[in-house]
């Protein structure tokens, strides 16, 4: 049971009006969570017994109930059949990582007429090349269940209400609708620790690597990434003239304790812990709270780049690092271009408060300021409960699709190739199983119209099982059927001409 203080400390954030519009569920979730972060509660710790606590709160059973299920899915706690909810143990990694040398940076020949940046910039390619789309391609929403008939209906609003003012130059922060209900929105579904006042717009979440590299590292200064991980990432910090130094992965996401004690001390680390691109491992919560302490104690910063944690098929999402950290070391990035329509062209970026001046002020040097029109439209969307409501309709479709994709591999692809169903995201890793060369198989699968991705570019130093990812969410039951026996074909060709005998 707990202390008269602790009961107390729940009371009051049950009534703290900064905490207005959070679930009930949710306050008292994130003031038990509180109290373990600050040692309050110690590991081993009973918790009270749901009815006891929900009496004892005057809420019901269930709302408890839904507060402690959320801190099991997050580790905080470990809930046992017959003996109740107990505080998990949470112990502090330790640098015990040997000493490697970084590698060594590609020195590539700068092209006729190009800087030394500008080599870096367009060496290893674009983050996406445009086109039609093709079957297979990742990283792509469905855009043909959007509710297109309200997004015009708010955009006349927006335009009968602001007139011509809509025309003009916004702030170039963003408009202070959308960047309040960004902020009320990552606060209940992420939570994250958010105001209006540390939103900054942008177009999209490699607008935001690419701000924060130039901002935080000077050339030649080495950031931590993850190993495999998005090659867009890698890009931004490239072109900015960091060296990006790669970090491995394991079933728990990025090995934090190979980032401690190195020759390198680089001092920003960039990494997706919600949903690791491109293997799907989530970062455990040990793993977490110990870079908040790294960054802390290195006064380094945490990249978090959320890029897809909406679309969670298994239990619910953990929570952001960033609504971790009480030390404000974290630079959180999200966008609009995977739950919404890449076309939206809405990023942004959940600032430290002594960030939001220098980052607003760099971004008025790129592009001056954000799209009027769409963020006003935007905001009606997220707070009139469109967004949600399109959320959890694309959710249930997704996770629908990814179950049959899975279920068409198992069937026409049996011996050649094993699917790794993941927990969240668009697309699903796929392991070639067959004698077959990555790059033959991505190569002819293009040929015949498919926009599979090859793993072993998105591996910096390590060398993966040959694979792909495999786009999902953009195609329905029918497109997916027809991929995957276009991709049969391939595969038996690729193998007859392999083996003619």
């Amino acid at each position: 049971m707990f202390r008269h203080t602790q009961l107390e400390t729940v009371k009051a954030w049950l009534i703290h009006p900064d905490y207005a519009g959070l679930p009930l569920h949710s306050r008292i979730q994130r003031a038990i969570r509180q109290l373990i972060l600050d040692g309050a509660l110690a590991a081993g710790k009973p918790l009270p017994a749901t009815r006891g606590l929900a009496a004892s709160l005057s809420v019901s059973r269930d709302t408890v109930e839904n507060a402690y299920g959320q801190l099991h899915a997050e580790g905080f706690v470990i809930r046992r059949v017959g003996s109740g909810s107990f505080v998990a143990p949470i112990n502090d990694l330790l640098p015990v990582a040997p000493r490697t040398r970084p590698p060594s940076r590609e020195t590539d020949a700068i092209r006729a007429g190009l800087s030394a940046r500008g080599a870096a910039m367009v060496v290893h390619g674009g983050t996406h090349s445009g086109g039609p789309v093709r079957l297979f391609q990742q990283g792509l929403p469905e855009t043909r269940n959007f509710p297109i008939r309200i997004w015009e209906r708010l955009e006349r609003q927006v335009l009968k209400e602001h007139g011509t003012a809509a025309l003009v130059m916004t702030d170039p922060q963003g408009a202070r609708p959308l960047r309040q209900a960004i902020a009320d929105y990552v606060n209940l579904e992420r939570g994250a620790r958010a105001t209006a006042d540390r939103v900054l717009i942008l177009t999209s979440s490699q607008q935001a690597m690419a701000l924060t590299a130039n901002l935080l590292l000077d050339p030649g200064e080495r950031i931590f990434v993850e190993d495999p991980g998005y090659h867009g990432a890698r890009q931004a910090f490239a072109a900015a003239g960091a060296v990006p130094v790669p970090v491995p992965l394991d079933r728990e996401g990025l090995i934090v304790r190979q980032m401690f004690d190195r020759a390198d001390k680089a001092r920003v680390v960039s990494l997706t812990p919600s949903h690791q691109f491109p293997t799907g491992a989530t970062l455990s919560l040990e793993r977490r709270l110990a870079l908040i302490d790294w960054a802390a104690r290195r006064g380094g910063w945490i990249i978090e780049d959320d890029y897809d944690s909406e679309f969670h098929y298994a239990g619910r999402p953990t929570a952001c690092v960033q609504g971790l950290d009480p030390h404000d070391r974290t630079i959180y990035i999200g966008t609009f271009t995977k739950s919404l329509f890449p076309g939206l062209r809405i990023g942004y970026l959940i600032l430290p408060p002594d960030l939001v001046a220098p980052f607003t002020i760099a971004r008025t040097q790129q592009d001056g300021h954000p799209a009027s029109i769409a963020q006003l439209v935007l905001a009606r969307f997220i707070q009139g409960g469109h967004f949600g409501a399109h959320i959890r309709l694309m959710r249930n479709i997704y996770a629908e699709r990814m179950r049959i994709l899975a279920r068409l591999i198992e069937k026409d692809l049996a011996g050649l190739v094993e699917a790794r169903v993941p927990s969240g995201g668009l697309q699903m890793p796929c392991l070639l199983t067959c004698d077959l060369a990555e790059a033959r198989v991505v190569n002819a699968a293009a040929r015949a119209g498919l926009g599979l991705t090859g793993l072993t570019a998105l591996h910096a130093t390590a060398r993966p099982q040959p694979g792909f990812l495999m786009g999902f969410a953009a195609f329905t039951p029918t497109e997916l059927e027809s991929g995957v026996h276009i991709l049969a074909r391939v595969l038996h060709d690729l193998k007859t001409a392999a083996h003619p005998d």
